[in-house]
């Protein structure tokens, strides 16, 4: 891949001034949407010198009718929008994608730049993925000497990433740290550094390891509560102020009018929230992980087994629409635990 002739002049001729006050977002789904609008309506929308490039011809659009006479280019490549900006932020499916963009885009980009443009360069990936991916993908980067963070968020993306209230778990040098807080805070509300390069993946998959467990059984507890005749806002409530309060009950509630005053996704048919599919695609991630580190996650390993088509693109409370199914068909099901 080369870059195009007006990329290598603008380069050639020495506009890293220029590059230096651009920054460029790879990845635009639905999380990225709302991250990209946060951070470009905080930063650059009101900036008559920072350019925001994006490699999405439909947010551009958006994002110039939203604030007109705003500074926002479209990157044809990824190897663009390294060769335009300083600062380059992906926010991308999983690992197969994170290594296609950075070593067909990114990194040759990178290799192609001279060192006084490579050294003030700062790579942010928020994609959750495998951690040994990330920090190979991190060795690579760094070698051009350039810096790197991977960043996952954790919040939401209907109520976090819209609401610029992500948390941010930072993988990284202090150095990276330091250059990526920021960018990152104009996103996010917590930034956390959580150790070198992979660190703030394997914090993102341990906690996803928990959310998806702990979804199912409210989804569990739920559906035999109002199986007993519980009302379910009476029951969430008890549970909220109970020993087994957590977040899948408090605000990401599977149940229709078991939270009177929010509006989680089952309150839309599971629409907007966080995908099935992409929360079995982080317990694969911490099944792996585990596999590796000769760790047990029997629980995550049953989470990881419930799985229905159907309900891939729903969020991932949507379990319980699952679960009552099975008790419909009077089924039940039974996890076998091989004991150590």
């Amino acid at each position: 891949m080369k870059a195009s002739l007006r990329l290598l002049n603008a380069v050639a001729f020495g506009r890293s001034s220029q590059r230096s006050k651009s920054t460029s977002f790879i990845g635009l789904g639905r999380m990225g949407q709302e991250m990209a609008y946060n951070l470009f309506s905080k930063q650059f929308a009101q900036s008559k010198d920072s350019q925001f490039v994006v490699c999405d011809a439909v947010l551009r659009a958006f994002f110039i009718k939203q604030f007109p006479g705003a500074k926002i280019d479209i990157a044809g490549t990824p190897e663009e929008a390294t060769m335009t900006s300083q600062t380059i932020i992906t926010m991308l499916p999983s690992s197969p994608q994170v290594l296609s963009v950075y070593n067909t885009g990114i990194l040759p980009a990178l290799r192609m730049l001279p060192e006084e443009l490579t050294s003030k360069t700062l790579c942010i990936d928020s994609t959750t993925l495998d951690v040994d991916v990330a920090r190979s993908v991190a060795l690579d980067v760094v070698a051009t000497r350039s810096f790197m963070v991977d960043a996952p968020v954790s919040g939401g993306s209907s109520n976090g990433a819209k609401a610029g209230k992500l948390a941010f778990l930072v993988g990284g040098s202090d150095t990276a740290f330091k250059r990526s807080h920021p960018i990152l805070e104009n996103m996010g509300q917590r930034i956390i550094h959580c150790g070198p390069s992979g660190a703030g993946l394997a914090a993102k998959i341990c906690n996803n390891l928990i959310l998806g467990v702990q979804q199912i059984v409210v989804g569990e507890a739920m559906l035999l509560g109002t199986k007993l005749g519980l009302d379910p806002a009476v029951l969430s409530s008890v549970v909220g102020s109970s020993t087994g309060n957590c977040w899948s009950i408090s605000v990401n509630n599977p149940v229709p009018s078991a939270l009177p005053e929010q509006s989680p996704p089952c309150e839309r048919e599971y629409e907007g929230g966080f995908a099935t599919a992409l929360m079995l695609k982080d317990m694969g991630l911490a099944s792996n992980v585990a596999a590796l580190a000769g760790c047990p996650i029997p629980l995550g390993e049953a989470a990881e087994a419930f799985e229905h088509p159907n309900l891939a693109q729903k969020d991932f409370s949507s379990i319980y629409l699952f679960l009552k199914e099975m008790m419909k068909a009077g089924k039940a099901v039974k996890v076998d635990v091989e004991s150590p």
